[in-house]
């Protein structure tokens, strides 16, 4: 089995797309009935601008790369963007109870889904050299949020409490159904670090 890489196309069982569809896609420029090959379209004229400097996040001991699964999804498990004046921010994607290898830790068990997203989070923060004093915000996916916010809640304020942090993250609470039917928690977060050098 080859594993996906972020740049592979899915294969299309169905290679029959609307005409609506081959529409929009010919507008993109792309290929209007056939998947486009990787680099197809150029990036556009930066009229000046500089771009700013980013790269992903990573923290392979405890988490897979997102475009690692069968499925090949793309997106990064987060992204490091640096701005002039010394200023990084990092902005973490959804993550969830998820292992090394991709698969989801603790199916059925909300709090120890929770932990475990904790666990990942902090570790791609410190990736980073950061830590949850850097955050500024928080967005909280549940599955269940009737059922699951009251563990949510005190598993936050626990783990908030012991990390000293002061003034909390702003946060968000949303129910949603999650990628995946076992996964019961998902967390994104934003954090902004400042550069000791002058």
């Amino acid at each position: 089995m080859t594993k996906a890489t972020y740049f592979e196309t899915p294969v299309r069982v169905d290679s029959r797309y609307s005409e609506a569809e081959q529409a929009e896609r010919r507008a993109l420029g792309l290929p209007p009935d056939a998947p486009a090959e990787s680099g197809l379209i150029s990036a556009p004229p930066r009229l000046g601008r500089k771009v700013v400097r980013k790269r992903a996040i990573r923290a392979p001991q405890v988490l897979n790369e997102a475009p690692d699964y069968p499925q090949a999804v793309s997106f990064s498990r987060g992204l490091c963007v640096e701005l002039e004046g010394g200023v990084t921010h990092l902005f973490l994607s959804g993550t969830a109870s998820v292992g090394a290898d991709g698969a989801t830790l603790h199916p059925g068990d909300f709090r120890a889904q929770c932990w475990r997203t904790y666990r990942n989070l902090t570790q791609l923060l410190e990736s980073e050299l950061a830590t949850w004093h850097d955050v500024v915000r928080c967005t909280c996916y549940l599955r269940d949020i009737e059922r699951d916010y009251a563990d949510f809640n005190d598993i936050r304020t626990e783990f908030f409490r012991a990390l000293g942090l002061d003034p909390l993250p702003a946060s968000t609470g949303i129910q949603v159904r999650l990628c995946r039917s076992d996964l019961l928690v998902e967390i994104e977060a934003h954090a902004i670090l400042e550069s000791s050098g002058g």
